[in-house]
C-alpha cells in the first residue's frame, strides 16, 4: 500500500475493532483467495456496487472487462473506488437467536483507476487474469487477438490503503444461557469443484488436462 502510515480513518474497523487487521499479508490472502470483488464507485450522484472478476498484481488490484462498460470507462478516469471481497467459513449456531453469527473474513480496498494502454503490459495482465482463473489455462487455449484485446478494457488499481475484518470463534451465548436445551455450535461452509463438464462440441478425442481434474476431484 502506497503509503507508510495504512491505517486511517477512512480504513479503520469501528465495529468491534478486534477483528481488524491492516496487515498486507491478511489482506492479500483474502483477496487471493477471491474470484469475485463488489466494486463500489458513484456517478452522478448515484452509489453502485458491481461484482466482478478480480485478480491482484503485487499492491495493485486489476479489474477487467468490456471496453463499453459504463464502469470500466468510469473507473478509468481515475475516480475513486472501493472494493471488497467476502468468504462466508461457518454458520454460528447458538442458543439464543440474538447470539447467532457468522464466521468470515472479509477485506476492503480503496484506490483510484488507472486504464492499461500498453499492448505488451495489457497481455501480460490479460494471462494474470486467466492464470488467476485456472493455473496452466493461458498456455492451453487461444491468446487474444488484436480485435479482443481492443474490446477488452483493463483498470490497475493502486491500492491506497485496505484492512481486514475476520471473525473466526465460536458460540458467544450469554452465561444464562448456556444450560437452555437448544443445540449450538458451528456449521463450517465450503466452495469445492464438482466434476468437469465438457462442452457438446469438443471431440471425444480430447482429453481432460490434468490441471482440470485437479480441481473436479
Amino acid at each position: 500500500m502506497h503509503t507508510p502510515n495504512p491505517k486511517s480513518k477512512k480504513n479503520t474497523v469501528v465495529r468491534l475493532p478486534e477483528r481488524g487487521h491492516y496487515d498486507r499479508e491478511t489482506i492479500y490472502q483474502i483477496v487471493d483467495e477471491a474470484l469475485i470483488g463488489h466494486v463500489g464507485f458513484v456517478i452522478d450522484g448515484q452509489p453502485m456496487v458491481i461484482p466482478t472478476l478480480i485478480a491482484r498484481d503485487g499492491d495493485n488490484l486489476l479489474l477487467h472487462g468490456s471496453s463499453a462498460s459504463r464502469m470500466m470507462r468510469h473507473i478509468a478516469t481515475g475516480e475513486p473506488v472501493c472494493i471488497t471481497v467476502t468468504h462466508t467459513d461457518a454458520l454460528v449456531l447458538a442458543r439464543s437467536a440474538f447470539h447467532h453469527s457468522v464466521n468470515y473474513r472479509s477485506a476492503m480496498l480503496f484506490g483510484k483507476g488507472d486504464k492499461i494502454e500498453d499492448l505488451e503490459e495489457k497481455m501480460r495482465l490479460t494471462a494474470l487474469f486467466m492464470e488467476r482463473l485456472i493455473p496452466q489455462r493461458w498456455d492451453d487455449s487461444r491468446i487474444p487477438n488484436e480485435k479482443e484485446l481492443k474490446a477488452t478494457m483493463i483498470v490497475r488499481i493502486a491500492i491506497e490503503q485496505a484492512s481486514a475484518k475476520i471473525r473466526n470463534a465460536g458460540v458467544k451465548d450469554d452465561q444464562e444461557d448456556l444450560d437452555l436445551p437448544y443445540w449450538a455450535g458451528i456449521l463450517p461452509l465450503q466452495t469445492v469443484y464438482g466434476p468437469p463438464i465438457k462442452d457438446e462440441a469438443l471431440p471425444d478425442h480430447i482429453p481432460v488436462p490434468d490441471y482440470v481434474l485437479s480441481y473436479g476431484r
